[in-house]
């Protein structure tokens, strides 16, 4: 096990009804508020109208962004930071899923910060200060709501890259307000989660049982809820179950004293810098071809994943074939739930396998579980034609 430091500062607070916990949030954090939201299912579930009856009953002054994007935009980004500029705002609160809580975080920063905000994205500086952020979430998936990550795209340069920015000082999450997301949306959210955990899981670390059967449980527990969900999507603890396992899924839990690895994310986030396609359903197809192709650097590891988490019967296989079966009832799994096979899905040719390479690779090489440069990511974006 690796030495770390770990510190995670935001408040978590879950359950149905917590959202009457706003207010006494909002009374610490200033009158001026920027509320930020995506393309309008908060007003049609009702979540809308409550929040904004919770802050005008603390005597909130409310500035409103709507239309965050689903792969969240620098020019929306920009919008936000003028608005809290020019309204002197005191702090901001997201409604929504993960792109709406990523945008926020950028808005945040960049509100504070003298320079472009993309420096930030783009590695040339680090986040200093940041106005005070709130959530409340909508969508189990990207687990944006306890960490300091964000990732958004500048689409004038078809780039899209993850910033270290700022945590939220508090999260409300309440499953209810899951019942509404539409089925793509909540398979999309569910292969997300799981790539953040297999992002964390696949490590040469030696020495991290703890950790180990963290992420699996993690991912036994995704697995045992999601087609339960998706079967009901009114299933208020299948869903409470789906929504804890997103956050805990990227809070700094898994990571603690591992090297991760990240690689997949890189390839996905060049993919849909170019196409705009839906990140979680990018990485349902990006997953299972650079497991094919990473896995021989460890089979050992690919093994105990398939034993542990896929019950794979062992019975007569050599230690490669366990591996193998594992990456295939991966791939099942997604098939099952309806998750995208291919990049065919989305009308994507072999066009820009080059662009995306460079693009995923603009950095250098990406990966610690098996180093990959522009040849081993062109050939795996090639295998997910």
């Amino acid at each position: 096990m690796n030495s770390f430091v770990y510190q995670n500062p935001t408040e978590l607070i879950f359950g149905k009804g917590e959202i009457a916990q706003l207010a006494s949030r909002a009374a610490k954090l200033g009158k001026n508020v920027l509320v930020v939201y995506g393309g309008g299912s908060i007003k049609a579930s009702g979540l809308y109208d409550t929040v904004m009856s919770i802050l005008a009953e603390q005597g909130c002054q409310v500035s409103e962004l709507a239309g965050v994007e689903p792969n969240p935009r620098l020019g929306t980004v920009y919008k936000g930071i003028k608005i809290c500029r020019s309204e002197n705002i005191d702090w901001i609160l997201a409604v929504g899923g993960g792109s709406v809580v990523d945008a926020a975080k950028a808005i945040a920063v960049g509100a504070l910060y003298d320079g472009d905000v993309w420096d930030i994205y783009s590695l040339k500086t680090i986040s200093e200060d940041a106005l005070p952020l709130g959530v409340v979430l909508t969508l189990a998936a990207t687990g944006s709501e306890m960490n300091r990550s964000s990732v958004i795209t500048n689409w004038e340069t078809k780039e899209k890259f993850g910033g270290r920015t700022t945590f939220p000082a508090f999260s409300i999450l309440d499953p209810v307000y899951t019942f509404t997301v539409p089925r793509d949306q909540t398979v999309n959210g569910i292969c997300d989660m799981m790539s953040h955990v297999f992002e964390q899981y696949f490590s040469h670390t030696p020495e991290i049982p703890l950790q180990s059967r963290f992420a699996e449980s993690i991912l036994l527990t995704v697995i045992e809820n999601a087609e339960r969900v998706l079967d009901n999507p009114e299933d208020y603890d299948g869903r409470a179950n789906l929504l804890l396992c997103g956050t805990m899924a990227l809070n700094g839990t898994l990571p603690m004293g591992v090297t991760t690895d990240w690689a997949s994310h890189a390839i996905e986030h060049a993919i849909s810098a170019i196409y705009d396609i839906p990140h979680g359903a990018g990485l349902a197809i990006v997953l299972p071809r650079w497991m094919r192709y990473v896995y021989k650097e460890n089979i050992a590891r690919f093994k105990q994943y398939a034993l542990r988490v896929w019950n794979v019967d062992g019975e007569g296989k050599t230690d490669e074939q366990i591996a193998l079966a594992g990456i295939a009832q991966t791939e099942a799994f997604f098939k099952r739930i309806g998750a995208p096979g291919r990049l065919a899905d989305y009308q994507i040719g072999d066009e820009n396998l080059d662009r995306m390479a460079r693009l995923a690779t603009r950095f250098g090489s990406i990966g610690q579980f098996k180093t990959l440069g522009f040849d081993d990511v062109r050939e795996i974006l090639r295998a997910c034609l």
